[in-house]
């Protein structure tokens, strides 16, 4: 059966790139399932998009990705309200900051901050949505990296020695190309959970 018209998810949704996509995409006719940390801002950007495009299939999803229970908790929620999902952007991130900042910041759960962010909410978004996007197929999974990657140091995965925020972005887009490919194999030889 042919559905009407595509679902869509960005995360990162509130602000750049996401924003712009979200917007791109509600001109299609597309649901766009919009992600934030913050509900004023996501619901702001949803009534500014739906009255820039005319589309009243905006819908939003908060989940500040400093959090894995959060990201959790979001999941949950739309894995439980929405019967489909065509496609699932994983844009939200966090850059490299200020260079001269040497502070090692953590997330809520104790993990370094970039690696949380950019890398561990999306793994965790996706392995949780798989379910729903597989019910959805062809369905689709984007993840947005950068041209900035380094090697993945495992003896200082969490950067306690020796921290710079750009080397920490650095490792953490390629941990996401990396779970990227990972995807993509599984997907391809008929993973459905686990």
């Amino acid at each position: 059966m042919e559905h009407e018209y595509k679902v869509y998810m960005v995360t990162g949704a509130t602000d750049g790139i996401g924003k712009a996509t979200a917007e791109l995409l509600a001109r299609t006719g597309a649901a766009v399932l919009l992600h934030g940390r913050d509900r004023n801002k996501c619901e702001a950007v949803a009534r500014e998009l739906s009255r820039r495009t005319g589309n009243r299939k905006l819908r939003c999803y908060v989940a500040d990705y400093r959090s894995l229970a959060e990201v959790e908790r979001a999941a949950e929620s739309i894995a439980s309200c929405e019967p489909r999902l065509d496609v699932l952007i994983n844009n939200a991130g966090i850059g490299s900051g200020k260079l001269s900042d040497k502070v090692r910041k953590l997330s809520g759960d104790g993990h370094e901050l970039r690696l949380a962010v950019n890398y561990l909410a999306p793994y965790l978004l996706t392995r949780r949505l798989v379910p729903l996007l597989r019910s959805s197929a062809p369905a689709r999974i984007v993840n947005v990296a950068s041209v900035g990657q380094k090697q993945i140091a495992l003896d200082n995965l969490m950067l306690e020695n020796k921290y710079d925020p750009f080397e920490a972005y650095k490792q953490s887009k390629l941990a996401l190309i990396l779970f990227t490919f990972e995807l993509a194999e599984r997907f391809k030889a008929g993973w459905r959970h686990g």
